[in-house]
């Protein structure tokens, strides 16, 4: 009996999952049942004890830092990516000197296989055949489907990602920066404060989803915001790793675990009272509790 594919396991579980929660006579557990199981469905994702010569994973395998150079800086996902799983992480800390960013994209080599770790994603791990790898740039990430138009999204019009049947909320997958006295003043990011692909606290994720003819494309979200499909027609019926390239300018990143189905209360909350105000620093003045406070400034 050949072993079940990625796919398989991921439908197997969210079955079953959704069998036991509409026999549980609950007519709101069994109305978003499907859903639900789907949420509960994907593991934590952390670092492959796989990875390049320069790297050092910490112990909770969620972080992964460049310690030379600027190259040798490859790392894997731990287990194989489900569909619609999201590997994301959040740029930490930043290197002066060198040209280049992050990396990022998906691999059917099992890292195991590896007999050495190549140097670069780009172009060594790709020639090695079935691997898609992302350069993220400070612009122009977005990939424009032959006869379509680019559309940007604002943030705050929706809570969440859609991308095909995957569904996940945005608030998670959005990188901010610290709000400053005089940040209001800087330019037009005070509005939501989503920072640039390549800044620090970005948050850069890589998740693939499954088309009608099994076939799967790949999709690289830049701080809540899908960038298009980067790479068309990939395997779904093999196990796809995450790459995470830690390359050049980006010294260290570190895993973000996401949420996947409903957004949590909290999270609905923050997303009504920044829809009425100008900017951030204008929570300090309203009649909210301090912890709630910092919350919806994400401190």
């Amino acid at each position: 009996m050949s072993p079940l594919s990625p796919q398989q396991l991921y439908s197997a579980r969210c079955s079953s999952l959704t069998g036991l929660l509409k026999n549980s006579h609950n007519p709101v557990l069994w109305g978003n049942a499907t859903e639900m199981a789907a949420a509960a469905c994907h593991p934590p994702t952390r670092f492959h004890h796989v990875h390049g010569t320069n790297i050092c994973i910490d112990p909770s395998h969620t972080q992964a830092t460049r310690v030379e150079s600027f190259a040798n800086g490859l790392c894997f996902s731990q287990e194989p990516l489900e569909p619609g799983q999201i590997f994301l992480v959040e740029i930490e800390e930043k290197e002066l000197g060198w040209c280049g960013h992050l990396r990022v994209g998906l691999t059917a080599h099992d890292p195991r296989s590896l007999d050495v770790v190549p140097e670069y994603s780009l172009p060594d791990l790709v020639n090695m055949g079935d691997t898609w790898v992302f350069a993220i740039t400070r612009h122009h990430n977005r990939v424009i489907p032959d006869g379509s138009e680019a559309r940007v999204q604002g943030f705050l019009s929706d809570p969440y990602l859609l991308i095909e049947q995957v569904r996940i909320p945005r608030d998670k997958l959005v990188g901010r920066s610290r709000p400053s006295q005089y940040s209001h003043m800087l330019d037009d990011l005070y509005k939501t404060n989503v920072l640039p692909p390549t800044a620090r606290r970005s948050r850069i994720g890589v998740l693939y989803a499954v088309r009608s003819d099994g076939m799967a494309d790949m999709h690289i979200i830049i701080n809540g915001e899908d960038m298009g499909p980067s790479a068309r027609s990939l395997p779904a019926s093999r196990p796809l790793y995450a790459v995470i390239d830690v390359f050049a300018s980006t010294k260290s990143v570190r895993v973000i675990q996401v949420e996947y189905g409903f957004p949590s209360l909290q999270t609905l909350c923050r997303l009504v009272i920044q829809k009425h105000i100008v900017h951030r620093l204008a929570i300090d003045g309203l009649d909210l509790p301090p912890l709630l406070k910092n919350f919806c400034k994400y401190e």
